[in-house]
C-alpha cells in the first residue's frame, strides 16, 4: 500500500537511539540537552526546549505568552485542529483568517481587516498564528510589520516547513515570530516518534515553556520563597508533564543531521509531480513564490472533482482499490462541530479554505518514496483523474 507519508530511518538513527537505551539516562539526560543545541544551531534559536509534542508546544506557548479569556487570537483554517485548540486551552477566542489562493497560507491583508474590524467594536487582538502550510512558509515580513503596527504576538507554527527558506534563509522562523513551534512526528521532515519543540530568541519565554515543561516546578535560588537544600523545589503555577525521552533525543539529533537531504529529495519528487501534472486539465499544482524554498511536507494537489465523473469520496475509495492510500489537509477548522457551536462559525465564512478543502488531496511525498513507485502512483492517478 502506498502511502501519502512516512518516517525514514536508517541504521545510523537505530544506533543512536540504542546507545541510549545501553546508557544510564532514559529521560531528563543530556542526550535531551544535546538535541536543543542541534536545533538552536539548526534554526538560528537562542534558546529550544524540546518537548512531548507538537500540540504540547502549541499549548505552552499559549501560556507562555499569557493568553487569558478576554484575548482573540487568529489564526489560519486550513491546519491540524492543535494549531486552534491550543487557543481554546487558554480559554481564549480562537479566530480564524482565509487563505491565500496561491500560498494557502493565511492571507496578511484579511489579518489586517480582521484586526480593524475587532477595533472598531472596542476589542484588541491579542497574537497571530501563522501556519507554514505543507512546506510554505507565510508572508512573514508582512505578518511581523502587523505585529508590530498593531502589538500583537506572532507565533509561526512552522510544523510542516523544517528546511524551508525564506529569502534564501533557514534560519528565518525565529527572526520574525516571537515564537516558533515545531512537531517530529512521523510523517514529518524529521521525527523522534513522537516530539515536538519551541524555539525562541525570547530568554523569559523560553524560561517559561522549560518551567511549564515540568510541572511548573522550578529550583532557580532567585525564583525561591525559601530553600531547605539542594534537594528542594517550588511550584509557583500548575505546569505539565510535557517531557521527551532522551533516546527520541537521540534520534532527533540523527535524524536532523540528514534533514536538508531528507528536503532535497521531497523536492526532487515534487519536481515530478509538478512536470507530470502540470498541464493535465482539471489539476492545480501548488507554488511557490521565487523568495522561498518549499519544504514539501506535502504536496497538496487541486482535483476539480466538479468536472470529472466522480466524487472525490468515490476518488478516494478508487485509489484504495488500486492501492493507494491518500489523505486530504485539511478540513478547515472552523466547520469542526466543536468550533461551529461554541463560537458560531459556519459555512461560506471562508470561502478561499473552504473551497480548497473540496478539491485539495495530499500526494505520496517522503524521502524514501522511489522512482518507480512514484511513477505507478503517478499512472494510476491519471487513470482514474481521466477515466
Amino acid at each position: 500500500m502506498i502511502s501519502y507519508g512516512k518516517q525514514s530511518i536508517d541504521q545510523a538513527d537505530i544506533d543512536a537511539a540504542v546507545e541510549i537505551l545501553k546508557g544510564d539516562w532514559l529521560t531528563q539526560g543530556p542526550a535531551v540537552e544535546k538535541f536543543e543545541v542541534d536545533l538552536q544551531n539548526y534554526f538560528g534559536a537562542k534558546y529550544a526546549c524540546v518537548v512531548s509534542n507538537g500540540t504540547a508546544a502549541l499549548h505552552l506557548t499559549g501560556l507562555a505568552l499569557g493568553w487569558q479569556p478576554v484575548d482573540i487570537v487568529i489564526t489560519s483554517p486550513i491546519t491540524f485542529l492543535a494549531t486552534a485548540n491550543c487557543i481554546a486551552y487558554t480559554g481564549a477566542t480562537p479566530d480564524f483568517v482565509d487563505i491565500d489562493p496561491v500560498t494557502y497560507t493565511i492571507d496578511p491583508n484579511l489579518v489586517e481587516e480582521k484586526v480593524k474590524f475587532y477595533q472598531s467594536k472596542g476589542k484588541k487582538v491579542k497574537a497571530i498564528i501563522g501556519v507554514d502550510y505543507a512546506g510554505h512558509p507565510c508572508n512573514w515580513q508582512a505578518l511581523r510589520e502587523l505585529a508590530d503596527k498593531y502589538d500583537l504576538q506572532l507565533v509561526n507554527d512552522n510544523c510542516h516547513a523544517l528546511g524551508a527558506t525564506y529569502y534564501d534563509d533557514k534560519q528565518y522562523a525565529v527572526k520574525y515570530a516571537d515564537l516558533v513551534i515545531q512537531s517530529y512526528h512521523p510523517v514529518k521532515n524529521l521525527t523522534t516518534g513522537e516530539g515536538g519543540s519551541i524555539l525562541t530568541n525570547n530568554s523569559d519565554l523560553d524560561e517559561k515553556v522549560r518551567r511549564l515543561r515540568t510541572h511548573g516546578m522550578t529550583k532557580e535560588p532567585s525564583q525561591l520563597e525559601k530553600n531547605d537544600g539542594p534537594w528542594y523545589y517550588e511550584m509557583h503555577e500548575v505546569g505539565y508533564n510535557y517531557r521527551i525521552t532522551d533516546f527520541q533525543c537521540a534520534l532527533g539529533s540523527s535524524q536532523l543531521k540528514k534533514l536538508d537531504s531528507f528536503v532535497e529529495k521531497r523536492r526532487k519528487i515534487a519536481k515530478i509531480y509538478d512536470e507530470s501534472f502540470f498541464n493535465v486539465d482539471n489539476l492545480k499544482i501548488p507554488k511557490t513564490h521565487n523568495y522561498e524554498d518549499h519544504a514539501f511536507h506535502l504536496y497538496p494537489l487541486q482535483v476539480d472533482f466538479d468536472k470529472l465523473s466522480l466524487t472525490k469520496s468515490e476518488f478516494f475509495e478508487k485509489m484504495k482499490q488500486a492501492g493507494v492510500n491518500l489523505q486530504v489537509h485539511y478540513i478547515p477548522v472552523h466547520l469542526q462541530p466543536f468550533y461551529k457551536q461554541k463560537y458560531g462559525f459556519k459555512s461560506g465564512d471562508l470561502p478561499v479554505a473552504e473551497k480548497f478543502y473540496t478539491m485539495e488531496i495530499s500526494l505520496p511525498i517522503y524521502p524514501d518514496l522511489s522512482n518507480d513507485v512514484q511513477e505507478k502512483f503517478i499512472e494510476i492517478l491519471t487513470h482514474h483523474i481521466s477515466a
